[in-house]
Order: structure tokens, then sequence, then C-alpha cells
């Protein structure tokens, strides 16, 4: 393992606490001159959905709404200085997303936002930055996105 960054995923489901998240992820891109991955996971339909119990992401359906996230969460990179941006979608659930997303790239470096975290169903049920942080074998950074 590297002391460098240089393949960092930041996921965002258009929220104003992942575009948070993909605003951190970009400067840290733009410290370690690395590539910064933006993912979205999405929902091909209302039945894959609601198999979630999770309340603490934003449910996307269809892949248009997914890449107009990644179209806004690229030009927020922007504005925070990364230079190098990558987009990805994935169907499905967003931790699986995410973890894909992570092993797909070789990524060195997960950002994801705190949401759902301290809420009682995320204390119960699992939330996306929890569980990610679980599951990954690259460093997680969990950024502090609300209070």
């Amino acid at each position: 393992m590297s002391e460098n960054y240089s393949k960092i995923v930041v996921g965002t489901d258009g929220s104003k606490s992942s575009m948070l998240a993909v605003e951190r992820a970009a400067k840290i891109a733009a410290a370690f001159d690395a590539t910064l991955i933006i993912g979205c996971a999405y929902y091909e339909n209302k039945e894959e959905a609601s198999k979630t119990l999770r309340q603490d992401s934003v449910t996307i359906l269809g892949d248009d709404t997914a890449q107009q996230n990644l179209a806004d969460a690229s030009d927020n990179a922007r504005g925070a200085g990364a230079t190098k941006i990558e987009t990805t979608v994935r169907a499905g659930a967003p931790v699986e997303a995410l973890m894909q997303i992570v092993n797909d790239t070789n990524a060195d470096l997960l950002v994801v936002g705190n949401r759902g975290i301290n809420s009682l169903t995320g204390r119960l049920l699992g939330s996306v930055p929890a569980d990610v942080a679980r599951q990954s074998d690259c460093d997680v950074m969990i950024v502090h996105t609300i209070a």
C-alpha cells in the first residue's frame, strides 16, 4: 500500500450531504493529484427499491437520474479543485454498488458522508457509511456532513 492516494472513490445520491462528501473527496484528490471516481447507485425499478429497508440514502430510480447526479457532482468536484474525474453508475443498493466500484478500480480511499450513521434505523439495520467501513479493503473516510 502506497503512502499516497492515487484513486479515490466517493458516492453521491444527489443530496446536499453527499455533495459535501464529493467536495471533500475532490480536495483530497487535488492534494494527492489522484483520480477521483464518483459513483452513483440506482434501482432499476420500484420493486428493487422496495426490497431495501434503508432510509438513510435517497432512492434513485433509473439510470437517467443517476447520470444527472454524476454530472452535478462532477461540476462540484471540479469547483473544489479535482482535475482527474471519472464517473460510474451501478444498479443496486448503495453499499454493494460502492464496494463494486472500489474493487473494480482498486481504489485506495473511499469517502462517504455520515448520513444515517446515528439514526435509530442506522443503529438497528446498519447505515451506508458504517457498512462500507466494515466491508472495505481500502481506507474509508466518513465525512461529517450531517450533525
